[in-house]
This record gives C-alpha cells, sequence and structure tokens, in this order.
C-alpha cells in the first residue's frame, strides 16, 4: 500500500478500493471492530473476514422467551430493528413506559418518547452512544428497507438524534452501569451485560444485573 494512494484515498479522489485492500488499512489504523465495520459501510465492500450465517428463525418464533424468564433481573432481546422481541415480568416492571407501551423499538422510546428523559438518568449521554451503536450496526444493514425507514423517522422526527447522528461516531454496544429513575421505585443502578447469542447475529441480549 503506497504512500500516494493512501493520500488519494484521504482525498476522496475517485480510486478503487478492494476489500482486502481496505482490510489491510483497517489492521494498519489498528481500528475497533465498529470503526472496521463502518470503514466498510462508507465504502459499500463486504469485510472479508465476514463469514456468512444461515437465515435465523423469524422473529415471530420468539426463541428467546425460555432465556430472559430464567433470569431474576431485567432481562430483553432486541432484534435487528432494535425492538424487544422478547422480555420479562421484570423488565417488564422497570421499563412500564416501553416495553408497556405500544412501540418496541428502544430508539424510538428514547428519543422519541419525553418520558425517557426522566427516566434515564443520564439521558444525553446515553442517547448519544445509541446513535453511535445504531450507526455501527448500519455496517450490517445494506439493502435492509425497514432498518433505513426507521433510521429516516428517527433522523425527521428527532432534533437530538439528526445531531448525535452527524456526529458519525461508531461504537459497540457494550455494558456497563447504567442509572435510572423509575416512577414507582426512584433511582435504581443497573450493571448493563449485552451478549449475541451464537446462530442469532442480529439479536442482542440485554441482562441488567444490581449493581
Amino acid at each position: 500500500m503506497s504512500a500516494t494512494w493512501y493520500s488519494w484515498i484521504e482525498q476522496d479522489r475517485d480510486v478503487s478500493v478492494s476489500p482486502s485492500a481496505l482490510a489491510r488499512l483497517a489492521s494498519a489504523l489498528h481500528l475497533t471492530r465498529a470503526e472496521r465495520a463502518y470503514l466498510f459501510e462508507l465504502a459499500g465492500k463486504r469485510d472479508p473476514t465476514d463469514e456468512p450465517t444461515n437465515a435465523g428463525p423469524t422473529e415471530d418464533q420468539r426463541p428467546f422467551i425460555p432465556l430472559v424468564n430464567a433470569v431474576a433481573g431485567p432481562a430483553y432481546v432486541l432484534d435487528r430493528l432494535w425492538r424487544a422481541c422478547a422480555f420479562n415480568g421484570a423488565a417488564l416492571r422497570h421499563f412500564p413506559a416501553w416495553l408497556g407501551g405500544s412501540e418496541p423499538c428502544l430508539l424510538a422510546y428514547v428519543f422519541l418518547d419525553p418520558s425517557a428523559r426522566d427516566f434515564i438518568a443520564d439521558w444525553a449521554d446515553r442517547a448519544r452512544r445509541l446513535a453511535a451503536e445504531f450507526r455501527a450496526d448500519t455496517a450490517r444493514r445494506h439493502g435492509d428497507a425497514a432498518f433505513d425507514a426507521l433510521l429516516d423517522r428517527l433522523r425527521r422526527q428527532s432534533p437530538e438524534f439528526e445531531a448525535f447522528w452527524q456526529d458519525h461516531a461508531v461504537l459497540e454496544r457494550e455494558g456497563g452501569q447504567r442509572a435510572f429513575v423509575h416512577p414507582d421505585s426512584g433511582p435504581v443502578v443497573y450493571n448493563q451485560i449485552t451478549l449475541v447469542p451464537i446462530g442469532f447475529p442480529d439479536h442482542k441480549v440485554v441482562l441488567l444485573l444490581p449493581a
């Protein structure tokens, strides 16, 4: 990879960049997985390290219900559109406005439901991070009309989401401490763990454990 060729990429010249060349560039720059995925998304190329996966069960099969019901604390599963496709009773009690409402999408709840700003203790920081995590997800959603429609809706209806989206930050969905102000029980803090189950790469299992 020559310095001239690399400078042409930085200058946005009309040069052809192969997936293997992008992979070498990502390795040389020590990009995180989220940053690497976003690089390939911008270039419109498929990362050669990505392994093709078989289509999993449909969302209506709800394969995760036994898992979340086995957890004592709040637990839920997000599908590819960040909709809660499974959750337990503890999660419903903790997220009454979201899981007890008519909008299953976590992003729609966070950005479009005014009650989320009071419920999530550090709303601005959490919302900014969710937008960056969602942007990282776009690398896996080329040609997904439903995903594009959700993105368009969020950008049109939430000025905050649009501002965060324009930051072009990309982050992987990670765990950590989460603080809430519950309408009944008051302030509560959890440690969040997020898992991607084998065989279901489009789903995220989220567990909230006592801090």
